[in-house]
């Protein structure tokens, strides 16, 4: 890619801009003690907080994180699942490659652990580029989260990879994990190469 193709996070957000203005940020204890004489919320907000309402959720204490990205796996009906470790030196996935054939439908599915509050309006943005030139720009709402000890994921529509022999080659992706806040829970850069078939 040129320099002049490398996505800022700055680009992430402006090109993700909207009207749309989120509501303030309430700590898990705000949402708690709101409302508490309405007995069908108030059931509501136990069933939304699940393990939050007994106490803080810390899954990982020495990360202050509120959303620690895990994996990004693709997904393709009767393939083995490809997983990217996204935890430690991200610098790496520049050197690793999904392949995937052409024409074939595929998912991608994003694994994350919420810790120690509530993340909302989490967003999967996406930017696709082949030889520096962009070619594909996706934004998908992951949706609001509480914190839990297991790990949580959210999988993409299936989308149909390009075919015929232009749409063959290397692809450069620019992937950022944000919210409605604007906060970036992590970027990263990765690649994929459309193939005639699986064992070209």
């Amino acid at each position: 890619m040129s320099e002049g193709d490398v996505t800022t996070p700055d680009e992430f957000e402006h090109e993700n801009e909207t009207n749309y203005k989120p509501p303030p940020e309430k700590t898990i204890e705000e949402i708690l003690q709101a409302d508490q004489d309405d007995e069908s919320l108030r059931k509501y907000k136990e069933t939304l907080l699940g393990q939050a309402q007994t106490g803080p959720v810390i899954v990982e204490h020495d990360n202050p994180r509120k959303v620690i990205v895990k994996r990004l796996v693709l997904v393709v009906a009767d393939r083995p699942e490809i997983a990217l470790d996204l935890t430690g030196d991200l610098s790496r996935l520049k050197k690793e490659t999904f392949v995937i054939k052409e024409g074939v439908s595929y998912r991608i599915r994003i694994e994350f652990i919420v810790q120690r509050e509530i993340v909302h309006g989490l967003k999967y943005v996406q930017k696709t580029s082949k030889l520096g030139m962009s070619v594909d720009k996706m934004t998908h709402m992951v949706g609001s989260y509480a914190p839990k000890m297991e790990i949580q994921s959210y999988t993409t529509p299936p989308e149909d990879a390009p075919t015929g022999m232009l749409a063959r080659g290397s692809y450069t992706v620019h992937s950022l994990f944000t919210d409605d806040d604007k906060n970036e829970h992590l970027k990263w850069e990765w690649s994929f190469e459309i193939k005639k078939d699986w064992k070209d």
